[in-house]
């Protein structure tokens, strides 16, 4: 208005730093309550197993999940990634050894007698209730954090030997036919290659990075929540995803129920099931991981 002088509020410094006083306090409380920065009692890191340091690097994957379009199944697409940092992911599966002592602190529920070949062996018979347990008894007793990898952490470790379940049938074709004949063929030479019986660490070989045994006769679980994708004809896409399923990955992938130990029950498993469910973890070295894992524990955060 003419004839009038706006004068700016005077803002002290005390009115702006008392607050932030308050919330850096309370954010450094809720830290030490969640246990960030600070070590384990009793806790000795010599007990994690042996790692292997994934590179940066860019990589492609086939995306989890089943796809449809107008109503019929078609291949996921790729996913081009430029990558996701540095990777620290256990050499191999978890053994029968590595489990048992979970099993032994009543951390971990026992596997069943037919699921035992041997301590060289990865455990078999696990469900994700199992592999999540035997990451929070890991954790205490290293006093650092494991967890199981996503379906794309996996594929970035994986790396050339992450599978690809593309049946490469024309998506545009209006004939359902030619993907049930090809998904037929597909799931009968899987049957016709079963291989169930676990084998002693590293008879899979390793792949460029030195991961071990990756996409051998046992499927791993992932922290990946099995989904439906309708693709619309303008490529836009609608997701519905199904937690407490999960994706687990081997030779091929297969979401499975979380409960599940026995593949070959059936869980929500798709086609040929996997030959055994086994799993491996990553060291979370995330500033906050730990944070993250409290409160998952604590069960404010799933």
């Amino acid at each position: 208005m003419t004839g009038q002088t706006f004068i700016p509020k005077t803002v002290s410094f005390f009115s702006v730093a008392a607050p932030a006083a308050l919330l850096l306090a309370f954010s450094l409380g809720v830290a030490h309550q969640l246990g960030v920065g600070q070590g384990q009692t009793g806790a000795d890191p010599a007990l994690a197993p042996e790692t292997v340091i994934i590179p940066d690097h860019a990589f492609r994957y086939r995306a989890d999940g089943e796809f449809y379009r107008n109503g019929f199944a078609v291949d996921a697409p790729m996913v081009q990634k430029e990558g996701l940092g540095g990777l620290t992911v256990m050499k191999y599966q978890v053994s029968e050894a590595d489990y048992r002592r979970c099993v032994d602190a009543h951390a971990c529920a026992a596997t069943s007698q037919a699921d035992r070949h041997g301590d060289d062996r990865p455990v078999t018979g696990v469900s994700f209730d199992d592999a999540s347990a035997y990451a929070r008894w890991l954790s205490r007793m290293t006093g650092e954090v494991w967890r199981l990898p996503s379906h794309e952490e996996i594929a970035y470790a994986a790396a050339d030997r992450f599978p690809d379940d593309a049946l490469g049938v024309d998506e545009d074709s209006d004939n359902p036919a030619l993907r049930w004949l090809a998904d037929y063929d597909r799931e009968t030479a899987r049957k016709a290659a079963s291989d169930p019986e676990p084998r002693e660490r590293g008879h899979f070989g390793e792949n460029a990075y030195g991961l071990a045994d990756f996409a051998g006769n046992v499927w791993e679980w992932t922290t990946t929540c099995h989904r439906r994708v309708d693709l619309a004809t303008d490529r836009t896409a609608s997701a519905v995803s199904a937690c407490g399923v999960y994706v687990t990955v081997g030779q091929h992938r297969s979401p499975m129920s979380d409960f599940v130990r026995d593949p070959k029950t059936g869980g929500c498993s798709v086609g040929a099931p996997p030959a055994n469910l086994g799993f491996r973890l990553i060291h979370d070295d995330r500033w906050y991981a730990r944070a993250l894992m409290r409160l998952r524990e604590s069960g404010l955060i799933s």
